[in-house]
């Protein structure tokens, strides 16, 4: 079986990508293509999934042959995804009824207020989760609402949800003409329907949200076949095989098995999980608690998370909205070209604060500006926000679980910046370690698939093929570091409170 090679389906925030593995975890071959960044008011952002879909098959199209390869192949498909980001749509036709509500829209802010009535934390003990804008369940609320006829039709068993891997997995095994209806317990736990100790969908909390049970999709393992591709496509009678959301997915391709293991990945925002095994650990200092992956019938692993909103997509702001440089690494180059910040601190708020504050009152500001200040201090603050932030979370996961982090392993686009990821090491005080192959997210939805259909015997063989690629080691004076520190803390504080009833 090892002549053979597993496909992962990587369906992220700004594009898709289709990534052929082989037994030791090697790229064979890629496809990928952007989408559309929909923006209908402030706040809002969404996605076409239609144009999704297409372009999903475009880039397996693409990898496929790159590689001079056909399904016979592939032994498995696994499918990874931007997880909040949700969407209806019609089981019988296909047609989703709305666009896909990204996990970076705030418009779902008075519909989370009036559920918690005034208790964020209302279904904390259960889901793991607070009340925010940032998870699935209230988007599909707002859809219900906000649409002509969607509610009759949902009630009328006609629509159905689900996260973006859920729309893949329905559409490669057939759409309408009988396209498996699933999800994951990694996807499920980010919808806030889901109940921790379970796994099942809780009606009393679907109730609220005014979802039909009948919306929801069935939630199975992150490893196990769930069905086929469809009969005329590119992958027909292929195993779809895995399914996770992209933070676990990279936290599986990272090898983070052990308790206290902890992975960070650099992208549109950054995600750190810390392994916390059988038992789910509750979070006292803003984090969430979440399902890491599940293995067939093997028991689940949990996870505490901290969830950063706005990283990599600080630096394509840069790029687009104010034109300091026309392509993104050029951030490092410009940051580069002074020693320091300059006193300018950039705290990236523009959809509310994530882990560990939770605040949707919260915008974005650039604070401690002097004349002194230039493109190179603002390109430099847009790279140490990410690692600040990184700091504030890993605080946060030491507090709730009691284990002192050895090193922190980290994946995504960012992590070719040196710069950012020698000032991250410096800010945490302890090595950070970057793989062979970063690209951890797709690797882990490939694994999953490919231990489902045994073409990988299990975790052994996922920590036997990681390998390091390079390491920093701080290096920073510790009384320069704790002074950062406290100016960004500062600086944190200055967001705060921004929204109010006449500012949105």
């Amino acid at each position: 079986m090892t002549g053979k090679y597993v496909l992962a389906i990587d369906q992220g925030t700004t594009s898709s990508r289709a990534i052929i593995f082989d037994h030791s975890g090697q790229i064979v071959a890629t496809g990928q293509k952007e989408h559309e960044q929909i923006f209908p008011r402030a706040g809002w952002v969404e996605h076409d999934p239609k144009e999704i879909w297409d372009n999903i098959r475009e880039v397996v199209a693409e990898a496929l042959a790159k590689a001079s390869m056909n399904k016979d192949d592939i032994v498995a498909v696994g499918v990874t995804n931007q997880r909040e980001t949700a969407m209806v749509w019609d089981k019988n036709t296909g047609e989703p009824v709305y666009n896909a509500i990204v996990w970076q829209d705030t418009r779902t802010d008075k519909i989370v207020k009036e559920l918690g009535g005034g208790d964020d934390d209302k279904y904390k003990a259960k889901v793991g989760l607070p009340l925010a804008t940032y998870f699935s369940g209230p988007k599909v609320k707002w859809i219900l609402d906000n649409v002509e006829g969607a509610r009759e039709k949902a009630e009328a068993g006609d629509l159905i949800m689900g996260n973006m891997d859920t729309w893949v997995i329905w559409n490669l095994t057939g759409g309408t003409d009988g396209g498996v209806h699933v999800t994951d317990v990694t996807n499920a736990s980010r919808t806030m329907l889901m109940d921790l100790d379970t796994l099942a969908w809780d009606e009393g909390i679907a109730k609220d949200m005014g979802i039909p049970m009948s919306m929801l999709p069935e939630i199975k393992s992150s490893s196990e076949v769930y069905g086929e591709g469809r009969a005329h496509g590119l992958l027909g009678g292929v195993p779809i095989a895995g399914d996770l959301g992209d933070q676990q997915a990279a936290t599986f391709g990272q090898a983070a098995f052990e308790v206290g293991m902890a992975k960070n990945t650099y992208g549109t925002g950054c995600f750190m999980l810390m392994n916390t095994g059988e038992e789910k650990v509750p979070s006292k200092n803003g984090l969430l608690t979440t399902v890491c992956y599940k293995i067939g019938d093997n028991k689940p692993i949990y996870a505490l998370e901290g969830s950063i909103a706005v990283t990599g997509s600080l630096v394509q702001w840069l790029r687009d909205n104010l034109k300091m440089f026309d392509s993104a690494p050029e951030v490092e180059e410009l940051a580069n070209s002074v020693e320091d910040n300059g006193g300018a601190y950039l705290v990236p708020a523009f959809s509310g604060l994530f882990a560990p504050y939770w605040r949707s009152d919260a915008r974005g500001a650039l604070v401690g500006l002097t004349r002194f200040v230039n493109r190179g201090h603002i390109a430099r603050a847009v790279l140490e926000a990410t690692a600040y932030q990184t700091r504030e979370v890993l605080d946060a996961m030491e507090a709730d679980s009691g284990v002192k982090l050895a090193e922190l392993k980290v994946d995504g686009g960012m992590t070719a910046n040196e710069l950012l990821m020698q000032f991250q090491a410096d800010q945490l005080g302890v090595d950070v370690v970057r793989p062979v192959v970063a690209e951890t997210t797709a690797l882990g939805a490939a694994y999953a698939a490919g231990i489902a259909v045994g073409f990988w015997d299990g975790e052994q063989d996922v920590i036997d093929n990681w390998a390091e690629d390079k390491r920093w080691t701080p290096s920073m004076d510790e009384d320069e570091r704790a002074r950062l520190y406290r100016n960004w803390k500062k600086a944190v504080t200055r967001t705060f409170d921004w929204v109010d009833d006449d500012v949105t």
